[in-house]
């Protein structure tokens, strides 16, 4: 599968107005490649070079799942609550809704990671409390054994220096 963004090519830069620092407001995404079989889709966005807790986990930074089988895109955007148009949820490490990034103006720009997984199966699992990173763990495996494509697109992004 091929995951890309109207906003910034793999490896690329991210616009300010996806990030904290500027709009906060999600990128555009689209796919393309997913196999017959799918049947939903789940989209993981995480900093791969901010470790949380002991260190054997990174940054969540969005989480959309229960995305329709039959999508081939997400707008720019999407609107904040743990159900978004069209039955998707979503959650990020601070709440139900997307959290651009945020790397320090220190040091090297951060890997953004977009996981893009077609299931065989719907995914609509409800948001487990208040608690992000439990979330994360029953959406990632309920996926097991599921997962029939996967696509990845990495942004890169470091705030401007003050």
């Amino acid at each position: 599968m091929t995951l890309t963004s109207s906003a910034f090519a793999d490896g690329g830069m991210m616009p300010a107005k996806h990030a904290q620092t500027g709009r906060d407001v999600s990128p555009p995404l689209s796919w393309s490649g997913a196999p017959d079989s799918t049947q939903s889709f789940v989209l993981i966005m995480h900093d791969v070079d901010a470790a949380i807790g002991d260190g054997n986990d990174d940054l969540l930074h969005w989480m959309a799942w229960n995305i329709p089988g039959t999508a081939t895109s997400l707008p720019e955007g999407i609107a904040q609550g743990s159900q978004a148009a069209g039955g998707l949820r979503q959650i990020s490490g601070t709440g139900p809704y997307y959290r651009g990034p945020a790397a320090p103006s220190t040091g090297p720009a951060h890997h953004y990671v977009f996981e893009l997984y077609a299931l065989d199966i719907p995914m609509n699992i409800a948001a487990v409390g208040m608690a992000p990173p439990a979330t994360r763990a029953a959406v990632v495996a309920a996926m097991a054994s599921h997962i029939r494509g996967k696509g990845v697109l990495v942004g890169l992004y470091k705030r401007p220096a003050p």
